[in-house]
């Protein structure tokens, strides 16, 4: 059973299209990840599946409600958590709570078990008095996402759940994220931080409001960098870069840090050979191979590999 189902989902403004006609379903229960860098449209389609702006063309059902004829059924059915955390700095932690039991108009027994969850859950029990204002990115980040689901919708939409939040927090984060899924709550995600995505079930990625790979972290491994990705760390990186942008072995290298990483084309005969041959050539022309070996390609690669081809399809 699908959550969301989006069929040609188009938005302008303008003369701009935010939005290109995109279509995707995401299943009961399932992480979804929607990636792209900023600009890519991920914002813009997280606000029309929650019924906050309305698309030029093309529908989408969220929860079985249509975001085109039923927006306020749709708000109703949802939790939403931006990146800004959606917090009120003024109000206490107990308050916020408090103040988003009466939005979705949750009884009060109720809201008081669903309270003391949202305080345990995000480790706010003895700071419950607390100014919201006062708390740390992580403990905001974890009470925003308490609020969201305070209701226990079933769908939750997070956008940018995680921007300026240290790695433990984030970790934590995504072990609440993940709770929550195998409860059967079905959690949207935007991010431009591709190493999150390993965490989804499955991810769409977004270029310029298209679509331009979809599929599990492990399918889109397999399926983009099919020949194998070799990883070199060198004396000179951008003298290498230069040069193996015109080797027929490489199909596309890209620069991480101190070092290279680089897609093998179907050229070359297995990355063990490859890798000799590489180094060679190299090594031919002054530079200095301190390191060549395969790896498994990240999400990152597989981001940078697909952007590439959609440039040289174009």
């Amino acid at each position: 059973m699908n959550s969301i189902e989006v069929v040609d989902l188009t938005k302008k403004f303008g003369k701009f299209t935010a939005v290109d006609n995109i279509s995707f379903n995401v299943a009961k229960g399932e992480v979804f990840g929607f990636l792209g860098a900023n600009g890519s449209g991920k914002s813009t389609t997280i606000r029309m599946l929650c019924g906050i702006i309305l698309p030029t063309s093309g529908e989408a059902t969220v929860n079985g409600f249509s975001i085109m004829h039923d927006p306020e059924k749709v708000k109703t059915n949802i939790g939403y958590m931006s990146q800004k955390f959606s917090l009120y700095g003024d109000l206490s932690v107990e308050e916020n709570i408090n103040f988003f039991g009466g939005i979705y108009g949750i009884e009060k027994n109720r809201l008081n078990e669903r309270k003391d969850w949202v305080l345990e859950m995000s480790g706010l029990t003895e700071r419950r008095k607390t100014l919201s204002a006062q708390l740390s990115v992580g403990f905001k980040q974890r009470l925003a996402l308490g609020c969201a689901v305070l209701h226990e919708p079933a769908i939750v939409f997070l956008d940018e759940p995680t921007g300026g939040v240290d790695p433990i927090s984030r970790r934590n984060f995504w072990k609440l994220i993940n709770e929550l899924s195998a409860k059967g709550t079905t959690v949207f995600v935007t991010t431009h931080n591709l190493d999150e995505a390993e965490f989804c079930n499955r991810i769409i990625l977004l270029d310029y409001g298209k679509i331009v790979a979809s599929g599990s972290p492990k399918q889109l491994k397999e399926e983009i960098i099919e020949n194998g990705m070799l990883m070199m760390e060198l004396d000179d990186v951008y003298g290498a870069y230069e040069l193996l942008e015109k080797n027929e072995l490489i199909r596309n290298v890209s620069i991480f840090g101190n070092a290279l990483h680089a897609s093998l084309s179907d050229s070359a005969s297995g990355a063990e050979l490859a890798s000799d041959l590489i180094k060679s050539f190299l090594e031919s022309n002054g530079i200095t191979v301190r390191k060549i070996r395969q790896i498994i390609p990240s999400l990152e690669d597989v981001f940078l590999e697909t952007i590439e081809k959609q440039g040289t399809d174009d």
